[in-house]
């Protein structure tokens, strides 16, 4: 379990197993690669990040993660992979998400990208540039840090 503080400092644990906590996870975060690029969506408020967000209710996690996935990047998702989950100990009440690694087979564009601006490829070394002023708070946090890592260190570019 890795623990540290995000920039608001709010109190959150990491963990590469699936249903590490007690909590369900209730938001999915998908870190997506297509054609050898990063998938982000350009949110309309945060700026780059991953697309991610709420499960509906009735819905699995991993139907959550392609959904979120599609619909704010019009993207399809071959591969899917579960790094784990995390948890976050915000004062307003706990929240856990749950991180994929997708592969996408499929870019479209749609008509509607909900509350983003559709995709965004970003190519080469993103653990530096996330830390650009375009990029969302999300992207600077080190959740983002450690799952890229975990993605390089596992080769889940070339397994899945």
């Amino acid at each position: 379990m890795i623990k540290f503080l995000d920039q608001n400092g709010n109190k959150v644990e990491l963990s590469f197993v699936q249903h590490a906590f007690e909590e369900e996870a209730k938001h999915v975060l998908v870190i997506c690669q297509y054609e050898g690029g990063w998938l982000l969506t350009n949110h309309k408020k945060r700026g780059l990040e991953f697309p991610g967000g709420k499960i509906e209710p009735g819905e699995t996690v991993e139907e959550a993660a392609r959904r979120e996935v599609y619909e704010e990047t019009g993207a399809k998702l071959d591969a899917l992979y579960s790094i784990g989950e995390y948890k976050v100990a915000d004062p307003n009440g706990a929240f856990v998400k749950a991180v994929f690694f997708g592969k996408v087979m499929e870019l479209h564009a749609t008509d509607t990208y909900f509350e983003t601006n559709g995709p965004v490829l970003v190519y080469g070394d993103l653990l530096e540039k996330r830390f650009g002023e375009e990029y969302s708070f999300i992207m600077k946090d080190q959740v983002v840090a450690e799952c890229i890592q975990f993605i390089l260190i596992e080769d889940l570019v070339n397994k899945i």
